[in-house]
Parts: structure tokens; sequence; C-alpha cells
């Protein structure tokens, strides 16, 4: 494109493209792209390499690194014009909206290069692997190490609740490389290779069927000072603009998110129409005002995701406003979660695969809405303390050397 292009003309461009080079769709009815099927996955990755040659890949990505470099206003433009084709929305996150966008942070200018680029051609797949099996919330209190040997660092430890990982190339790992000093300060983040001899990887089965998120186990997993995110002690620095992008991610309200719409029927927004029908209820007063309820959430999550990006961008909110459309994306889908299944009723729990026991199958993953990108809570206290300024919760850790930290349970 030219700098002169303007939003209505890339739109018009990109209505073009699409129509020549990408499988249309019914919008109101995708198809399948399920994260725990690798075919699903290889298929993005093509579809992601038309998206590149065709010269619309990474619009808000800079274009050193193989992106466009426009503002977000041409992002949302080509995201309407391709509701109506076949995207591979699946690599948006953690890929795009996360892992490259904190790449482009903080990563070293090879990084970027090699990197964001490799994903922007649909040949590299980024995941992010923070959680253990005993950390919780306290993503600060990792106890995955890495040692120097030599000129290599070597990382042992486990990781878990890794999203698609097994479909991963790379993986963004936060380990302790100094256990003499307060937990924030002995972090580094690290770029490994996922098929390193090291690593043992084993797909998670979910309540719902599905296998989407991994757990991985460090052995000896050896990698150079390449591989370092940032600088060393450093990486809590890394982990939050991580946490920054990933709260924003969850929330949709990330500029690097390339399309818009549904991955498959298990994200379709709820019909509530279309239910009300099947269940028997159209005409039901009370049926109508809880699906108004619902959708009233749905549009005004829509409207803060606009609000939030411009207030960071300006300046009238801290980067820690993004937790905002995190917490209330939470609350509306947790919300929408519910009311389906309320007017669903027994639909939801027997009978044939329809919409309503599809309500009732996508309910029982309603939880991880509130956990993934950081728990509802912990959002809450991000809001409070670096939004509103509240004082800060009292930690019995703070300020002590991690290896001086009691954990587990005391004898």
């Amino acid at each position: 494109m030219t700098s002169s292009e303007s939003v209505a003309q890339f739109a018009g461009r990109a209505r073009e493209w699409l129509a020549a080079h990408m499988p249309p769709i019914d919008p109101l009815s995708p198809p399948a792209a399920s994260r725990d099927d690798e075919g699903c996955w290889q298929r993005a990755r093509e579809l992601q390499r038309r998206l590149y040659e065709g010269g619309f890949a990474g619009i808000c990505f800079p274009r050193e690194y193989g992106g466009l470099g426009l503002p977000y206003e041409y992002q949302r433009a080509f995201d309407q014009e391709s509701l109506r084709y076949e995207m591979p929305l699946i690599l948006n996150t953690p890929t795009f909206t996360i892992c490259c966008a904190t790449l482009l942070d903080t990563g070293s200018e090879e990084q970027k290069q090699r990197h964001i680029s490799a994903a922007l051609r649909g040949e590299e797949v980024l995941v992010q692997l923070l959680s253990e099996p005993s950390g919780g919330s306290d993503l600060a209190g990792v106890i995955t190490r890495a040692e120097r040997q030599s000129d290599r660092w070597v990382i042992n430890g486990a990781k878990t609740w890794s999203t698609s990982a097994f479909a991963a190339d790379y993986g963004l790992c936060l380990a302790r490389t100094n256990w003499e000093v307060p937990k924030h300060d002995g972090l580094t983040m690290f770029l490994v290779p996922i098929n390193h001899p090291g690593i043992t990887l084993r797909r998670i089965t979910q309540v719902n069927g599905s296998t989407e998120f991994c757990e991985e186990f460090l052995d000896g997993v050896d990698v150079g000072d390449d591989a370092v995110i940032g600088e060393v002690n450093k990486g809590w620095s890394v982990a939050s603009r991580q946490l920054y992008h990933e709260r924003r991610a969850v929330g949709m309200g990330s500029e690097f998110a390339s399309g818009a719409g549904s991955e498959g029927g298990h994200s379709t927004p709820v019909d509530y129409a279309q239910l009300a029908h099947t269940t028997g209820q159209a005409d039901s007063d009370r049926v109508r005002e809880m699906a108004g309820r619902a959708l009233v959430h749905r549009a005004v999550a829509e409207q803060l995701i606009e609000h939030v990006y411009r207030s960071v961008r300006d300046g009238a909110l801290p980067p820690a406003g993004g937790s905002l459309i995190r917490l209330f994306h939470a609350e509306t889908v947790t919300l929408e979660m519910d009311t389906a299944l309320a007017i669903a009723g027994p639909a939801g729990v027997v009978g044939q695969l329809g919409e309503g026991l599809q309500t009732g199958l996508r309910y029982l993953a309603r939880q991880s809405v509130a956990i993934g990108g950081g728990t509802t809570e912990m959002a809450r206290n991000v809001i409070g303390e670096r939004v509103l300024n509240f004082p800060r919760e009292y930690a019995a850790d703070r300020g002590v050397p991690f290896n001086q930290v009691r954990r587990g349970r005391s004898r």
C-alpha cells in the first residue's frame, strides 16, 4: 500500500483481495476450528501464509518485522471486511496478541526480526509457558529454574495450562535465575523451542472433552544467551508486559489480532432468539428480559474495548487499564452462559445435539473465562491498585529473598 492510502481505500482493496483469495463462509455458522485439532493448526498456518503473500498480515506490526505499520483503524476495517471469509483466527491468541506483542515491546532486534516475521508468514506458532503446578495465581513465585552452565542456560521445572503448546514452535518461558533476591527480582524470560528433546509435553483433558491445554516437563533444556528476552534477572518486567497484552487479548481488545468473528461453534455468540424458539419460549416475557440483559452486556463489552484502547493509547488510563476489558469480558461471557442454560433448561443437558445441548456443553467450560489471563480476582486487584490507586494488599513475602520464603505445608 502507499502511505497516502485512506482507511476506505484500504478496506476496498482488502474487499477485492479477500473475495479472490480467501474461502467464503457463513459468519453465522463458521467452519470448525478446534484448538485441540492439529489439522486446524496446519490450516491456520496455510491461511496466514495467504494473508502474508497478499500483503494483509500484521497490519499493526511494524514494517521492519513483516507487518504494515498501520494504525488500529486499518486493522478494524480489515476485520470488518473479513467476517465473511475463513481466517486463521486461532493464531491470534496467544501467538500474535500476546507473544509477538511482547517480543515487539521487550525482545532483541534479532528476536523481533526472526520470530515476529516468521509468525506473520505462518511459519511459527508461539505460546506462553508461565503457570506452574504449584504456583496458582502467584506468577512471580515460579520455581522452574534456569542455571548458568558454561555458555548455556539449563532450564529445569514444570509448566501447566499452556494454551495449544502441542501446536507451537516456541514458548515464552519464565524461570528463576536468582534465588537470593525477592521473588520479582530474580526472574528471567526465555524463548525456548518446544521440540527440544528435554521437553516432555502432555495434553490435559478438560471436563468438556477438549485437550487444548498442555503441561510441560523441562529436564535439562539448554538454550543460549540469544534466548533471553529482555535482561537476565529482569524477567518480571517482561512478564508484566506480557500480562498486559494477555489481559487485552482475553478481553478482545488487541490491535494485533488479525480478523474478527468466531473460531467455530464453541465460540459463536449465543443466538437467544433461536434458542428461545427451539425451546418453545419465543413468547415468554421472562426469557426476553433475560436475553435482553445479556445482550446489553455484550454491547457494552464491545464499546468498552474501543474506549479503553484509546484511553490507554492517549494516556488517560495506565497500561493496567487493559484489565478493565478483561474483567468485563469475563463477566459478560459468564452472564451469557448462565442465561443461555437457564433458557435451554433440560434441553441443555439431555436431548439431541442442537442449540440446546450445545449450550449445555459450552456451560461446562464457562469457568475458564474467569481464569485465563489471570483470574477475575487478580484483575480486580490490578484495577484497584494500578488504576484506582488503592493501597496494595499485604504480602508476607514482599522484600524477602526467595530462598527464605516458606513454601508448601509448614511442619
